[in-house]
């Protein structure tokens, strides 16, 4: 039988809605009419047999108490092995209800106040405001912009930093939001090594698993049984098809000890019961999702394309840092010269476009800008040309 044909081309008025992305500019200092590539959802709708689920569920027109049966957890499991080769337990299942939620209840769970926490900049910014937040103290091993022009960790830092701090705690991105590198197994495997040799727990963010380009995800709690049994593996259905708003991620916790103390945080903070809709549409996703999901990702891979092609065209003093994984691009602005005032006056005011200023996610990442480039083509090529026009247009070009 024919698979339908998914229309990502498709543009949404997505205004509002009460949309972060678009209806809150003027809460967020931006321009009312800005375009916006900023925030990390997709704006494509979520796949039919999600939307279809969900209309049962509100058909039925009771809204109690949820949990979900075994069928739930089959699902995740299938997406699991199906996809990344990696065999989950029942056991292991601790469903939050976001993976920022996740990492401070971790900080809360696994670290005392004064605690040092690692990290690698340039990296989501939450990861940073979740240590802070909760009076632990960062420990930063910033990545590395290699001459191969892809980002690298910097291991030797890393072993030296976790022994001078007597780290306990280390927050990995996997693939890396926002640089877009997929870490190979055998880097996870260098870091593994140091990870065993220092007795560290890692929350592993690996949200953005079922966005790779180039190279295959490797789950890091799947590279051994002692990694396993450190780890907290964070995954979500959220960005995959597009459902941040219903509030549903999977943790898997096989170490019975960790798993009990992240239970009793939890507890500790008066969280029980998940939003019904998103178990739903979780469950649906990843029993039926298959389909959309490749379509989107050759839709997205050729948006990845379209820029490139246009910035070695077109715009040539900025650069794409190539892409491996997620749908964000990291875009060096540098050569341009600029403050980062002066670089937001150009993207935001001349050019009305919003992205996200490179400096958000730590100070290494100062002079790039985060682009996200989950939406139909036409809006690309729209803010692709404005940038164009206000670049050009610019005294340092």
């Amino acid at each position: 039988m024919k698979k339908e044909r998914i229309d990502f081309d498709e543009v949404i008025d997505r205004k509002n809605t009460n949309c972060i992305k678009y209806d809150f500019a003027a809460q967020r200092g931006k321009p009312e009419d800005i375009l916006p590539l900023w925030v990390a959802d997709m704006d494509f709708k979520a796949p039919e047999p999600v939307l279809k689920a969900m209309e049962k569920c509100v058909s039925h027109g009771i809204f109690g108490y949820s949990e979900p049966k075994e069928s739930y957890f089959d699902a995740v499991k299938s997406w699991m092995q199906n996809n990344h080769n990696w065999k989950v337990e029942r056991a292991w299942l601790i469903k939050t209800p976001g993976v920022v939620f996740a990492l401070a209840t971790a900080v809360k769970a696994y670290t005392n106040k004064g605690d040092g926490i690692l990290m690698q900049q340039p990296v989501y910014y939450p990861f940073e405001q979740v240590i802070r937040d909760n009076n632990r103290k960062i420990i930063h091993n910033d990545l590395y912009l290699g001459e191969d022009k892809r980002y690298h960790m910097d291991l030797e830092d890393l072993e030296n930093k976790v022994r001078d701090n007597q780290v306990k705690l280390m927050f990995l991105c996997n693939p890396q939001n926002p640089v877009g590198r997929v870490w190979s197994k055998e880097e996870l495997i260098k870091l593994g090594e140091i990870v065993c040799r220092y007795n560290l727990i890692v929350v592993s963010d690996e949200i953005h698993e079922d966005f790779v380009f180039k190279g295959r995800h490797q789950v890091f709690a799947g590279i051994s049984e002692e990694l396993k049994n450190r780890t907290i593996t964070c995954t979500a259905p959220s960005k995959t098809f597009n459902i941040a708003g219903l509030q549903i991620s999977n943790l898997f916790l096989p170490n019975p000890d960790l798993r009990r103390r992240f239970k009793k945080e939890m507890d500790a903070l008066g969280y029980s019961q998940l939003n019904t809709l998103g178990l739903v549409a979780c469950e649906a996703a990843y029993r039926y999702g298959k389909d959309w999901h490749n379509q989107l990702l050759d839709y997205l891979n050729g948006n990845i394309n379209y820029v490139r092609k246009f910035l070695v065209e077109r715009i040539q003093r900025v650069k794409l840092i190539e892409l491996e994984g997620t749908y964000l691009l990291w875009l060096d602005f540098r050569e341009l010269g600029l403050t980062e005032e002066a670089r937001e006056e150009l993207i935001v005011k001349q050019a009305g476009v919003w992205l996200d200023s490179g400096s958000m996610f730590g100070p290494s990442g100062e002079g790039f800008e985060r682009m996200n480039i989950a939406c139909p083509r036409s809006v690309l090529t729209k803010a692709l040309m404005k940038l164009e026009a206000a670049i050009k247009s610019h005294k340092n070009y």
